[in-house]
């Protein structure tokens, strides 16, 4: 007696082609979702299990826990089947004590592989497989700066609300200073990329001076006004302001958001700013520590990958002109940047950080 046809839904079975055609799930998924569709076109226990290697057996099985679990029951091993563990009891969770708790004996900040499976005694590739299983990746760390200006909230709220809700008949800018943009020439000529081979650059380099960049990037359509000075006292900050001002039609106010540089306050742009000509001028400073919340890094970022990094600068000449010529495509096709974050979303996580911070320090202290 041939077995009749296996019945799936239409998503049931677009899922069952998916897996059978998968090259990243595990072979006895494939397998069974093979089978199981065969088994959807009626054809008999015996054929399928011919096909998949395995006995008809196994195949009513494949066919039963389908009837009972749908997909979540494709690939899935059954209790008590299957490889058993190869590891002593409680290797895994020593494993992870360690990586968590504690650090190797010869003062490394960090355990690998192989100081992790010496200490434990068992191969490095289940050590591997025990942090993969768990996410932990021991070999990576990420910086972070929990700001302790005591206006922290104030300003961000109201440096977000510039970003996600802009006043009306307004310009905002996002303004900061890339100091000290070094003209780097390579000590050896580099070699082109070709198939099978990156580019190369040698490690070392020759300086041919700095300049400083001043960039301000408008937040509505992602135009940045650029200069290029050699300095960045608060006569440079000035001159920026101006190139600023007469960028902005009269009748729009001027909104700009910027970090606490010193320069930034100077008597003379007080003085410039006090006047009645600059009562459209709004300057919005964000939190100490947190350069993060000024787009115009955003755009930094960019120049530096894309120009900057692996440029070839003869003098601070070619530098300027690369620049120049960069910023110049950019607000040709500009590309502003989206903020998504709110204030209250991030600041739930400051707090949160700081709760952590306090924690740690009343433990160190104890």
């Amino acid at each position: 007696m041939v077995a009749a046809a296996l019945t799936a839904t239409v998503e049931q079975r677009v899922e069952l082609e998916r897996m059978a055609a998968s090259t990243s799930l595990p072979h006895r998924a494939v397998i069974q979702a093979r089978g199981l569709l065969w088994a959807c076109d009626g054809i008999a226990n015996d054929e399928i299990g011919r096909r998949c290697g395995v006995d008809s057996d196994a195949v009513r099985r494949w066919r039963s826990r389908f009837s009972e679990e749908g997909i979540a029951g494709v690939g899935k091993i059954a209790k008590g089947r299957g490889r058993k563990p190869s590891l002593p009891a409680g290797t895994v969770a020593e494993v992870l004590r360690l990586t968590r708790e504690e650090l190797p004996a010869d003062g490394s900040t960090q355990w690998s592989t192989r100081t992790m499976a010496a200490r434990v005694g068992v191969g490095k590739d289940s050590v591997a497989k025990i942090w993969a299983d768990h996410n932990l990746q021991p070999w990576k760390v990420k910086t972070f700066k929990v700001s302790n200006d005591p206006h922290f909230e104030e300003k961000l709220v109201d440096v977000v609300g510039l970003y996600m809700n802009p006043p009306a008949r307004a310009v905002v800018f996002s303004f900061d200073e890339k100091t000290q943009c070094q003209a780097l020439d390579r000590t050896q000529p580099s070699l082109p990329m070709k198939p099978g081979r990156a580019g190369t650059m040698t490690h070392d380099y020759k300086r041919h001076g700095t300049i400083d960049l001043f960039a301000a990037m408008n937040v509505a359509t992602g135009e940045v006004l650029t200069d290029l000075r050699k300095g960045h006292t608060g006569a440079d900050v000035l001159r920026f302001f101006k190139q600023i001002d007469a960028s902005v039609p009269r009748g729009l106010a001027v909104h700009v958001v910027l970090d606490n540089l010193s320069a930034h306050s100077t008597p003379e742009i007080k003085k410039w700013l006090a006047h009645k000509d600059r009562r459209r001028w709004h300057l919005h400073p964000t939190p100490t520590s947190s350069s993060w919340l000024n787009l115009i890094e955003r755009w930094f970022k960019e120049l530096t990958d894309k120009r900057l990094r692996r440029g070839v600068f003869t003098s601070v000449a070619d530098l300027t002109e690369a620049i120049t010529t960069w910023a110049a495509h950019w607000n040709a096709n500009p590309t502003p940047f989206i903020w998504k974050a709110t204030a209250e979303d991030i600041i739930t996580k400051v707090r949160r950080g700081r709760e952590t911070l306090n924690h740690l320090n009343s433990q160190t202290e104890h």
